[in-house]
This record gives structure tokens, C-alpha cells and sequence, in this order.
């Protein structure tokens, strides 16, 4: 019997179809969107069209996959996050490059958010906290920037030569624990590598020695904000500081 009824389940399970898998997400929307389209629709549902096919072109070729894209949304899926923050910042590079060619107000500028997180898998579509987590970080950057969670943060810090900046911790509902989040440079401003130097030790020595230079720049006297989510309320900040060691916990300013 108790095989029978763990058979029976199992067969259950299979025909669902659903699958859990650790995945970084990407949420993207149009910044001024309905402006855009109320200016001058054939336009914009030109331009848009031909900007979501140049970004579906790079998220495959960065081994990703568009999850769905109603309007002007796109969602995407990443194996690696490493990949993900990668093909963020060139799909916003590119953008700014097209946008150049465009005058100033049918420019269009996409707000980026990304987390990496547990999801579950029906098919083609993807559910989860996670998902979520993305599409709030998304309404935090700018037009034509990225945002990342502290989870992403603390995989790519060290292996993507790209200047961070912390934004603030967020809490909200559902959220077991406060979220940290960054803004990723997306200007050519990002941090180079160094090779004026020729000696190989020395030249290990200087950029590493340049590295502490710029985590302590990028810590001292910086605070955190942390956004308190309430139903019917306004985004309310609190003021505390970070502890540069860790860069995770906080204590009150």
C-alpha cells in the first residue's frame, strides 16, 4: 500500500511539471513608458520592438532564457549570475549607444533589476520570491541602470571588474530578511585593470593595493537606508551605518 501510494505521487508530480532550481533573474521595464506612447505610438512600438529582439539576441548569447516579455516588460532567467550581471550591463551599454541616434525625448531607457534566488518552474514560466525580489529592485534603478541584491553582489564583486555603490537595505512583506541592494556602474566609468606597471609582483601589489583603496572609499561614510514597506504608507528611510568588515551588518547611526 505505502508503495503504491508513493508511486501515485510520484506520477502526480511528474505530470504537474513543475521543477525548483536556484536561477538569476532579470526584471526590466521601459522608464516613461506611457509617455512614450502617448506621444507617438507607431514609434514607440517600433523602437521597442526592435530593442527587445537586440536583448533577447544577448541574453541568449549569455546562455540565458526570456521568460516572458507582456508589454514593455522582458523577464529573464540566468544559470549563472556571473553571466546575468554580465549580459545586464552590455544589453544597457548597447541601448545608450542606440539612444544616441534618437533624439533626446524618443530616447528609450530600460530599469534593470536582479536577484539570484530559488524559483519553481511550471513549463515555461517561472514563480517564487525570488521573481518578486527582481521586479522591486527593477523599480529602485534608474532609467538605463541596474540594481542587484546583496546575493548577487557577494557572488560577482570579486570576478566582474564593475563599480558598485550601496543604495540602502529593504524590507517588506514576505521578505524573511532585510535585503541589501547596490547600483552596478553601467557608464564607462568602471574600474579598468591596471598595466602601466611592467614588474608582475609589483604590478600584484599595486592592484591589490588599490583594491583595499577603493573598498575603503566605497564604505567610509556611507549609510544605509532602510525602506520600510507598510501598506497605504510612503517609502520611509532610517539612517544606519555599515559595517565596512562585513558589509552586511548594520547598526544604528
Amino acid at each position: 500500500m505505502t508503495y503504491s501510494i508513493i508511486g501515485a505521487t510520484a506520477r502526480h508530480t511528474r505530470s504537474v511539471g513543475m521543477e525548483r532550481r536556484l536561477a538569476a533573474i532579470l526584471s526590466a521595464d521601459v522608464q516613461g513608458y506611457s509617455r512614450l506612447m502617448h506621444e507617438d505610438e507607431t514609434a514607440t512600438i517600433r523602437t521597442l520592438t526592435a530593442y527587445r529582439s537586440l536583448m533577447a539576441s544577448l541574453i541568449r548569447q549569455y546562455r540565458g532564457r526570456v521568460v516572458d516579455d507582456p508589454g514593455d516588460n522582458l523577464l529573464a532567467e540566468f544559470p549563472s549570475v556571473v553571466e546575468a550581471v554580465q549580459c545586464a550591463v552590455t544589453i544597457q551599454r548597447t541601448l545608450a549607444v542606440r539612444n544616441a541616434a534618437l533624439l533626446p525625448h524618443r530616447q528609450m531607457v530600460f530599469r534593470m533589476g536582479l536577484h539570484l534566488g530559488d524559483i519553481v518552474v511550471e513549463q515555461e514560466r517561472i514563480y517564487g520570491a525570488a521573481v518578486n525580489l527582481a521586479a522591486r529592485l527593477e523599480r529602485v534603478a534608474e532609467g538605463g541602470g541596474l540594481c542587484i541584491s546583496g546575493t548577487v553582489y557577494d557572488h560577482v564583486v570579486a570576478r566582474l571588474p564593475l563599480d558598485y555603490s550601496v543604495i540602502g537595505v529593504w524590507m517588506g512583506q514576505g521578505t524573511p530578511a532585510p535585503v541589501r541592494v547596490y547600483r552596478v556602474q553601467i557608464g564607462p566609468t568602471a574600474r579598468p585593470p591596471i598595466r602601466r606597471l611592467s614588474a608582475p609582483h609589483t604590478r600584484m601589489m599595486w592592484s591589490r593595493a588599490s583594491r583595499m583603496a577603493r573598498a575603503v572609499r566605497r564604505y567610509r561614510g556611507q549609510c544605509i537606508g532602510l525602506w520600510a514597506e507598510a501598506s497605504n504608507h510612503p517609502v520611509c528611510w532610517e539612517t544606519r551605518s555599515v559595517n565596512p568588515r562585513s558589509g552586511v551588518g548594520c547598526t544604528r547611526g
